[in-house]
């Protein structure tokens, strides 16, 4: 596996979509601030039967026809799914689906499943530049190791919402108002979002459920010849995978959830423990900054929030030249995200140092606007891959928006700015775009049991920037057959990471069914 490659560069993870929409959960229900467990008392996502539907029978029965991908080592195919689970027989989806077979030696165990997160991550992308070669090699000897776009993303009838141009305007808009003038543009900048992602894609808009992914994943087991799916998802994809197990408990086989997501959360809720989450992870960069001969916020740990915010505020005022070819500049919005994109793998703390100096000592802008812009995925054309689009399409289906208006965050600043004094305020208002969704949403926060299935890794990281480490705890809780794998440490995720002792426990669990002893901590 190479090393120490940073997950959000495969998009792994919860995305920051845009610092107009800032976290996964934006677009989430509920507005609780309870510091007691949300998971009592919720509802419990039921398994669906058994037995194949008929109506489903052909999408069960299809047979993938395998082609070259231009990509050396794999193979690509497409399948379809229908588009609506409720009435079959109305129109199919058709998704993405990749695979590079086992290489062995050693024989063949069958297919293992792999998304990166997002929503929105492309899986495919992710297979091809990562998981298919750079997985460990005992895993990929006896794997086919595989991949889908789930429906609405990359590949698989990818929604869209705004051209390059737009999107370079919304990624600017100020998400931290200093009055109704700019309140009132980011409601108008979250409402043209909206109503573009509408215009384009009316229909599927309505079917990009976490529950409709997790039912073409059983489709493709089935046309993958599997008995039970095997699956390691990150971040977005342990929700993703915790669905499938919840539906199907009875088909799954070995599943690792790493970075884990809390289904039971409210919103509100949500994202203050991601806000706070991100502030821990910024602790963390503090502590080692400061350490550094070339630390641009300070010689003291406890300077560096106040002069990153002070220079937050400067932008806000005044943004800085880069030297982009199509003359943006560097506002408060893309250097927050810049410098949140970096929380999610301290190997980019140097990156990130480097471009904070440019900026703060030299006025040059370019280096955070290479962070944001990599985080976004705009490449040098000004075109955005559909991440953004995807993300914001899943979350405001699968939950209530966490605000319905400007007066519901102004009430929840002070508990956001407590939870993160440099991050809170932009978070909070990143909170409202779901506010002005077109389609209404169809899920509510619930719990996952998955009763009868066989043993699932939850992986948490305690210092985990975008999926605190409380939700690994939480969902572990939740699933009757979990096993809790814990790294102490910094960064998103753990898998593949650096840490032997976590990659040694889920490479034995995968290629030997090596149970994991639950409660093990790894560093």
């Amino acid at each position: 596996m190479h090393t120490r490659r940073s997950p959000h560069r495969f998009r792994t993870g919860v995305t920051l979509v845009s610092f107009a929409a800032l976290l996964v959960s934006a677009c989430s229900s509920g507005s609780s601030t309870s510091t007691a467990s949300p998971a009592a008392g919720r509802a419990v996502l039921a398994a669906l039967p058994q037995a194949t539907p008929s109506a489903l029978a052909p999408y069960y029965g299809q047979k993938l026809s395998w082609r070259d991908c231009g990509v050396p080592g794999f193979q690509c195919a497409t399948m379809r799914a229908p588009l609506d689970y409720a009435h079959p027989g109305t129109g199919d989806v058709r998704l993405a689906v990749a695979r590079k077979k086992a290489t062995g030696p050693g024989k063949r165990i069958g297919s293992l499943l792999v998304n990166p997160g997002g929503p929105g991550g492309s899986a495919v992308g992710y297979l091809q530049q990562y998981a298919g070669i750079g997985y460990p090699a005992q895993v990929r000897a006896r794997y086919d190791m595989v991949a889908v776009d789930p429906r609405g993303v990359a590949r698989s009838e990818p929604v869209e919402c705004l051209d390059g141009r737009e999107m370079d305007a919304y990624t600017q808009t100020d998400v931290t108002p200093d009055d109704q003038r700019e309140t009132d543009e980011l409601v108008d900048a979250y409402k043209e979002f909206a109503e573009g992602c509408g215009a384009q894609s009316p229909k599927l808009l309505r079917h990009v459920s976490t529950v409709e992914a997790a039912r073409d994943m059983d489709i493709l087991r089935a046309a993958l010849g599997d008995r039970k799916l095997t699956y390691v998802g990150a971040s977005y994809g342990t929700f993703l995978g915790a669905t499938y197990a919840g539906l199907f408990p009875k088909q799954v086989g070995r599943l690792v959830l790493d970075g884990a997501m809390d289904p039971s959360l409210p919103s509100r809720r949500m994202n203050l423990d991601q806000t706070a989450g991100f502030e821990t992870a910024f602790r963390s960069f503090a502590k080692d900054c400061v350490q550094q001969p070339d630390c641009p916020l300070g010689t003291k740990t406890a300077q560096v929030g106040k002069n990153l915010k002070a220079f937050f505020d400067r932008l806000d005022a005044r943004p800085l030249p880069t030297g982009d070819a199509d003359g943006r500049r560097l506002t408060e919005s893309l250097a927050t995200t810049g410098v949140i994109a970096a929380m999610y793998d301290e190997s980019a703390w140097e990156q990130l140092r480097e471009a904070l100096t440019s900026a703060i000592r030299e006025n040059d802008g370019a280096g955070l606007l290479v962070l944001s812009d990599s985080y976004y995925e705009r490449d040098a054309e000004g075109d955005y891959a559909n991440l953004m689009f995807a993300n914001s399409a899943v979350n405001c289906l699968d939950l209530p928006a966490a605000f319905n208006g400007p007066d519901e965050v102004r009430k929840a600043l002070p508990d956001f700015e407590k939870a993160s004094p440099v991050f809170g305020e932009g978070l909070a208002w990143a909170s409202l775009n779901c506010a002005y969704w077109p389609v209404a949403p169809t899920g509510e926060p619930h719990r996952i049991e998955a009763k009868g299935a066989a043993p699932i890794v939850v992986v948490g990281t305690t210092r985990d920037p975008a999926t605190p480490y409380r939700w690994a705890q939480s969902l572990a809780r939740q699933l009757s057959s979990a096993r809790l794998l814990t790294y102490r440490g910094d960064g998103h995720t753990a898998y593949g990471r650096g840490s032997s002792c976590i990659d040694s426990t889920i490479n034995a669990y995968l290629v030997r069914g090596t149970p994991v002893r639950d409660g093990k901590r790894c560093s």
